[in-house]
């Protein structure tokens, strides 16, 4: 098990599980929505998540026809990336973690649009779209 939480602390959550693979996305709503040059996030199934309080200061935002984000309303931490297309699961925003998950990125997605001003100095794959 591992916890995380968001900036101000109001939202808490438990994962009773494994990640599944972490990666970093470069594609411009999710740099917009952490405000970096890239959002890491990691598989979630959904029954191996709980949110321990401030559930009802959770809002969402419908950034495309199948995905919606969720985020504290208070500060702002974007927490999650729920596809319709990945049923049972969804993508945690690795950021807000507080506990060690025990896996790291296996590569980056979306390099065809990543930010110009950064460079990615790593030897993780790179794939221009989703692969």
């Amino acid at each position: 098990m591992f916890r995380g939480s968001c900036l101000c602390g109001s939202v808490r959550y438990e994962v009773r599980g494994c990640l599944g693979r972490a990666t970093h996305c470069h594609c411009s709503m999710c740099r917009k929505a952490h405000g970096a040059a890239f959002a890491t996030y990691g598989r979630v199934q959904s029954t191996d998540f709980m949110f321990t309080s401030g559930a009802d200061g959770i809002a969402s935002y419908q950034s495309s026809p199948e995905v919606t984000r969720t985020f504290c309303k208070r500060c702002g931490s974007t927490l999650q990336f729920i596809s319709t297309k990945r049923p049972g699961s969804f993508s945690l925003a690795l950021g807000t973690l507080d506990d060690d998950p025990g896996i790291r990125s296996f590569e980056h997605i979306f390099v065809g649009s990543k930010a110009p001003w950064f460079d990615i100095a790593d030897g993780l794959p790179q794939h221009s779209t989703r692969p």
